[in-house]
């Protein structure tokens, strides 16, 4: 049956998120992973953002058949490359404040997909223990009060369970909790042994499935393991509620 007309309608997105170990791996199983997992929204962390940050990325969203939404050095290395399906209507980045380390932050694009509007979010944290929490806590506050529902892919740097992963799951559902999620491990590829990279979503947003992708590709391809989800995105936005129709 289709959905009556002006009621809500629930929109597929994929949405991928990767920490791209400052491409230091190799390059074409990188090309070949990104390509096979065929994201509408991809989160990175470890992308250029030093010289020639601009055109490396660029560079990089061809390679893969997407386009440069959001982020790069700006964002400390965080950036968000889209699929044509995905329309950007603005983009902005944070940082947080270190001291004596790699700066840190995240890329937000304010997006929608078949009239569906999101925000999609990547960011990646200190590796000190110390730091975590507090960027954790400016982290969710960057995507409090959004006029859409936040997607938030991280590298977290941290375990689930700690003060860091309390902090982003004050408000956001943790996609691999959820049923039918997928909590395996994401990091060192080669041997994987801690779950610190994830997406996140607000709890409006429905997660079809879950998975982290262990292949051999994957491994050669950087030090971190993507993961995948598979989302459902309302019309109605954060108070979509009604979910009665499917695209």
């Amino acid at each position: 049956m289709s959905p009556a007309a002006g009621s809500p309608v629930a929109t597929r997105l994929r949405v991928v998120s990767y920490n791209l170990h400052s491409l230091r791996d190799d390059r074409r199983a990188l090309v070949a992973t990104v390509r096979d997992l065929a994201p509408d929204v991809l989160l990175l962390q470890e992308a250029p953002r030093r010289l020639r940050w601009r055109s490396r990325s660029a560079a990089l969203a061809r390679a893969f058949g997407l386009v440069v939404a959001a982020g790069g050095r700006p964002a400390a290395g965080n950036l968000i490359l889209t699929d044509m399906r995905v329309a950007v209507r603005r983009a902005w980045s944070r940082r947080w404040p270190v001291a004596g380390r790699p700066v840190r932050g995240a890329a937000l694009a304010r997006c929608e997909v078949a009239g569906a509007p999101f925000v999609a979010v990547g960011a990646h944290l200190s590796t000190a223990a110390v730091q975590r929490p507090p960027q954790a806590r400016l982290l969710r506050q960057a995507v409090s009060g959004l006029d859409a529902p936040a997607v938030l892919g991280a590298d977290v740097n941290d375990l689930p369970g700690s003060a860091a992963w309390q902090a982003l799951t004050t408000g956001l559902v943790d996609g691999g909790a959820t049923a039918g999620g997928d909590g395996a491990p994401t990091f060192p590829s080669d041997h994987p042994r801690r779950r610190i990279d994830a997406v996140f979503v607000d709890p409006w947003i429905e997660v079809d499935t879950y998975r982290v992708v262990d292949s051999p590709l994957a491994r050669r391809a950087s030090d971190h393991l993507p993961v995948v989800a598979d989302l459902r995105l309302s019309t109605a936005g954060a108070g979509g509620q009604e979910r009665v129709g499917e695209e």
